[in-house]
């Protein structure tokens, strides 16, 4: 199973607060823990809202919106991608995120989907289909 743990924007993040030597330092151990473990597949920040957009899709109308955006506590500041066994083994891996300031923060934890949840739905050309692009984009020179 395949979890994205997003990491919830503060007040700092939206303020572009860079972390400090120390926070790095331990979220690099971290890191490195999960690769250890073989469960990293992605992870990175993002930068605050106001260097972003939203586009808003009415039919086939679409409205970009510049950032920044209002609530810090609906934002995203960063996210993890891992490989679990369960909900539970990736909780646990949340359990040991850094938190070396002491403030307030919060990680969401939700689970992609795999093709074997669609069903029948997913015909077998459309598996097919899927799957190369998954090997395309597995191809990609990082």
């Amino acid at each position: 199973m395949k979890f994205m743990l997003i990491v919830k924007a503060t007040a700092d993040t939206e303020a572009g607060v860079m972390p400090d030597t120390e926070l790095l330092t331990a979220m690099g151990a971290y890191n490195e823990e999960l690769v250890k473990a073989g469960v990293l597949l992605a992870g990175e920040g993002l930068h605050p809202s106001s260097r972003g957009a939203r586009v808003y899709f009415d039919g086939r109308a679409r409205r970009v919106v510049d950032g920044p955006f209002a609530e810090a506590k609906e934002l995203i500041a960063g996210f993890w991608l891992i490989q679990a066994r369960s909900l539970e083994e990736a909780l646990e891996w949340v359990k040991r995120v850094p938190n070396l300031q002491g403030g307030q923060g919060q990680i969401e934890v939700r689970q992609l989907f795999d093709p074997a949840d669609f069903g029948e739905e997913l015909t077998p050309e459309l598996r097919a289909a899927e799957a190369s692009l998954r090997e395309q984009v597995a191809g990609r020179p990082a």
